[in-house]
């Protein structure tokens, strides 16, 4: 599956190496002006674990791929292993559309939630508060 065509309207590819991909929603809303810079939903894909320990720069062929939603620095959403870089996107894919779709309740991740910044998520995901 090819990352660019399969992302649902609303996220961007924002950056994509060999070990890493970054794809954020919105970021025409959630720009650091309406909203605080770290409120930008990100998905990152990655080989290895995203909190490997610094000094070991390149991953070990057989760490797993991971997917991880994040709505904020201390707010990650989800975290999806994978056995493959394909299996990666493809898994992804799915949970940008869920979130774009509004199946995804990132509400309940929040203990003092961000009501200006949900309300704006559920508008763009068309979800009920």
């Amino acid at each position: 599956m090819d990352l660019a065509s399969g992302l649902p309207g609303g996220w961007s590819i924002w950056n994509e190496e060999v070990g890493r991909v970054v794809v954020v929603y919105r970021p025409d809303v959630f720009d650091s002006e309406a909203f605080p810079p770290p409120c930008l939903p990100t998905l990152y894909l990655t080989k290895g674990s995203r909190g490997r320990r610094p000094g070991r720069p390149e991953p070990d062929p057989d760490d797993p791929w991971y997917v991880t939603l994040s709505l904020e620095p201390d707010v990650t959403a989800d975290r999806r292993q994978f056995d493959g870089r394909p299996a990666a996107i493809e898994g992804m894919v799915e949970l940008a559309t869920a979130f774009a779709d509004g199946e995804f309740d990132y509400r309940s991740l929040y203990q003092v939630p961000r009501e200006r910044y949900l309300a704006k998520l559920d508008e763009l995901t068309g979800r009920e508060a």
